[in-house]
């Protein structure tokens, strides 16, 4: 019987990796047709742990970290054909070993909040996330509303 390896790799095959993210469900929430953003995905990680299984990718959890204060753990994807066999978890392990010094952080999707509860992560309700920057600009037209009549006085 094959045994599944566990390694850290430099990089991610894009191929490989949309396939993963296509067999974990996890594609539903990432930008799996958009070739480029992919390809910078993988190229951008700075810590990939891999679980393969006869040299296939079954399992990924792709990070952004310092190595020291924090690791932003951007992606945890298995098939779903290996999914409650311990490989998400051992993928967050392997993760955890390569920066202990590092909070481990992550965004969970909404089917496996149970999940990272269950295997021992500390749930956080203080996160905040921004998407598109003119959902920022709000602050300054409603500057402008409020002082534009006060300065125009003042010219």
């Amino acid at each position: 019987m094959s045994q599944i390896i566990y390694t850290v790799e430099k990089s991610l095959d894009v191929s490989e990796f949309v396939e993963v993210l296509k067999n974990s469900t996890l594609a539903e929430r990432r930008p799996v047709n958009d070739e480029q953003r992919i390809s910078s995905m993988c190229n951008n990680a700075n810590l990939i742990v891999t679980a393969r299984l006869d040299r296939k990718l079954i399992g990924v959890a792709r990070s952004i970290t310092d190595f020291v204060y924090c690791t932003y753990l951007s992606d945890l994807a298995v098939d779903v054909e290996y999914q409650k066999k311990g490989v998400g978890k051992r993928l967050i392990e392997e993760t955890k070993i390569f920066t202990p010094l590092a909070k481990l952080i992550l965004l969970s999707a909404p089917a496996a909040i149970d999940y990272y509860l269950k295997i021992g992560m500390t749930k956080h309700n203080h996160c905040y996330y921004l998407d598109d920057i003119e959902d920022l600009k709000w602050m300054l037209a409603v500057f402008c509303l409020i002082f534009k009549p006060l300065l125009l006085n003042l010219i």
